[in-house]
């Protein structure tokens, strides 16, 4: 990435707001999975990253949804446990047994949620 480019990158993310952070981390991890699932080589070190990225991604999601000082109802975060507890699940899948179909679900889970923070969805 050129200078310009990460002084961008930089500036971006301290006037985003967090639910665009947010959006964009998925946005990025959702490339990632997507760019593995186009140019699948079997499991290697593409993948190993790509799920890496997306299960830390979600364990913070996890977390917050569980945090006692989350102003969401309490509706809206069970909903985001509910998914962060299918994309651990369906990551420990992939991994046992590697199949790039089994990445769709996690893309769309991921673009699906970036849409609906982002006003998209």
């Amino acid at each position: 990435m050129s200078n310009a480019a990460q002084a961008y990158a930089r500036t971006s993310t301290t006037t985003a707001s967090p639910r665009e952070i947010e959006a964009q981390a998925l946005l990025k991890a959702a490339r990632q999975l997507q760019e593995v699932q186009t140019n699948w080589n079997g499991p290697d070190k593409a993948l190993d990253h790509a799920l890496l990225f997306n299960r830390r991604l979600w364990s913070i999601f996890l977390s917050a949804a569980q945090g006692d000082d989350n102003p969401q109802p309490l509706e809206i975060r069970q909903n985001i446990a509910n998914i962060g507890v299918f994309v651990m699940k369906q990551t420990v899948d992939i991994q046992m047994n590697p199949d790039p179909a089994k990445l769709k679900s996690l893309i769309d889970i991921n673009c699906n949620i970036a849409a609906g923070l982002s006003g998209r969805g």
